[in-house]
């Protein structure tokens, strides 16, 4: 069931990151999101940190961060990511997204998991964890994370409204990967979810 559900999500991730997404698609997503954290079917959250949760928090929407970035394929060795566990998936970066946000420039490496692609639904995945200087301050401190598809554009639209915690921001039933030191930001992405009300 859960992997049903995740697929899910990294569809509606995908296909929102992919096209320029609306305010209200963006709420609509954000409301979907937690009806699927909140159901204890889901194997995130226990009842008692169902009961116990405080609530999501984002930034307003902003069409400034949708943001139009340059691909590069350009494929790196394979490497274990580290997680706030002792689990080690193996990933290895798919190519570089360069972009700016006001006049900084700013660049972000892709990442491809390398057991996850061979599973159905999961081929054209790719992963950005990313920091910046939001984080720890009203963003969750291990990092945020983006989702999208491989494609043969040299072109991607990212949309951090839809920047989103790991589940470890929520439960401790979760191993999480650790944004790498090459996807720190110095800048402030001021848009996506915060840290989660209550923490």
């Amino acid at each position: 069931m859960k992997n049903i559900i995740c697929l899910i999500l990294i569809t509606l991730f995908s296909s929102c990151a992919f096209s320029q997404s609306s305010e209200e698609e963006i709420t609509t997503h954000r409301a979907n999101h937690l009806v699927y954290l909140l159901d204890t079917t889901s194997g995130w959250l226990s009842q008692e940190e169902v009961d116990q949760f405080g609530g999501l928090d984002y930034f307003d929407f902003d069409e400034s961060f949708q943001i139009t970035a340059k691909f590069t394929k350009d494929k790196g060795r394979r490497f274990k990511m580290p997680t706030s566990t002792d689990r080690l998936p193996v990933y290895r970066r798919y190519g570089y997204l360069d972009f700016s946000v006001g006049d900084s420039s700013c660049r972000l490496e892709v990442y491809q998991n390398m057991k996850n692609r061979r599973k159905k639904g999961h081929e054209n995945y790719l992963f950005i964890p990313f920091r910046d200087a939001t984080t720890r301050n009203s963003t969750y401190g291990g990092g945020r994370f983006m989702d999208i598809t491989i494609t043969e554009s040299d072109t991607i639209l990212l949309d951090f409204n839809l920047a989103y915690n790991p589940y470890c921001a929520y439960t401790y039933n979760a191993s999480c990967p650790i944004p790498p030191a090459a996807n720190t930001l110095t800048v402030k992405i001021s848009a996506g979810e915060k840290t989660p009300i209550g923490h």
